[in-house]
């Protein structure tokens, strides 16, 4: 049993041996190198940079960006919800699978009105 788990032990440090041979060393030899002023800049989209890169972003981004994806995941369960409705359907379950839904869907309907009285989806 002890045997089992050495196979894994060594098989888990090949592997992080072998994942880093080939991003740190191989890399290192095998991309070219010229440093250049303009190589060196902050990158903006192809735009002159203006500032420095160290600014702060204010808290509301961070806060709408968070608040769109608890919403798109929770909208993602819907999806496998609606393809087996019709098995719910015909089990005789479809008002109890529907009703639970419903709940849900109201919940996400209160966070997302919480978070519209709050100012959270608010771009100023």
């Amino acid at each position: 049993m002890a045997a089992d788990y050495g196979y894994v032990g060594v098989f888990l440090i090949v592997g992080v041996l072998f994942v880093i041979l080939n991003v740190e060393v191989l890399s290192r030899l095998l991309r070219p190198k010229r440093p250049t002023p303009e190589k060196l800049t902050t990158y903006e989209c192809g735009e002159e940079p203006i500032g420095g890169s160290w600014i702060r972003f204010h808290v509301r981004y961070y806060l709408y960006a968070l608040v769109y994806i608890v919403f798109a995941v929770e909208v993602i369960f819907l999806y496998p919800w609606a393809v087996i409705f019709k098995d719910f359907i015909k089990e005789g379950l479809g008002a109890l699978a529907f009703l639970e839904m419903l709940v849900f869907i109201i919940i996400l309907l209160l966070g997302f009105i919480y978070a519209w009285r709050k100012g959270a989806l608010e771009w100023v």
